[in-house]
């Protein structure tokens, strides 16, 4: 398993959130039962950054808390049938690790919106990481149905690993 996780900006930030990046990207990989050992790669960035980066992939002119960038071309969510048919281009030639995708996340508006939502920081970074990392599985949230069934994984995921909304 190859997890990257890099400061883009040189944000001073509590590595010990690098700990929980990792868990949950691992812990969503085993959710997902993937089989594959897997690469993910993660920015901490600040808001001008993310809003520049969805300015220019989503056309949204403001500051978002995440943005997922798949490699996988998912025809259904979590199906990874369409890596196994094309693993050239799905599969890291040296490391024969599958290459899930990159994760951008904004540690200011992680910051803002743990303190909005009244739980700790670490929440709020494993919370963005478990949304990122099923994006990355092909899943999203465009109509009711996908958004509760992302919520309900998202849930189990931090579940799993503990961080529950009164995470401290």
């Amino acid at each position: 398993m190859n997890i990257n996780i890099i400061n883009e900006l040189n944000i001073v930030y509590p590595h010990e959130l690098d700990n929980i990046i990792t868990t949950v990207i691992e812990e969503a990989i085993d959710f997902q039962n993937c089989p594959y050992e897997c690469e993910v790669n993660v920015s901490i960035v600040d808001n001008a950054y993310i809003h520049e980066l969805n300015r220019e992939s989503r056309g949204i002119d403001r500051p978002t808390d995440v943005l997922s960038f798949p490699m996988v071309d998912f025809e259904l969510p979590g199906d990874l049938s369409v890596a196994e048919k094309n693993p050239e281009e799905y599969f890291n030639p040296d490391t024969g690790e599958l290459l899930l995708g990159d994760i951008i996340i904004s540690l200011e508006r992680a910051e803002a919106q743990a303190e909005e939502y009244g739980h700790s920081l670490k929440r709020e970074i494993a919370f963005l990481t478990a949304h990122s990392m099923l994006h990355l599985f092909g899943y999203d949230h465009m109509t009711d149905e996908e958004r509760i069934q992302m919520e309900e994984m998202q849930e189990e995921i931090l579940e799993r690993k503990g961080y529950t909304r009164d995470y401290v």
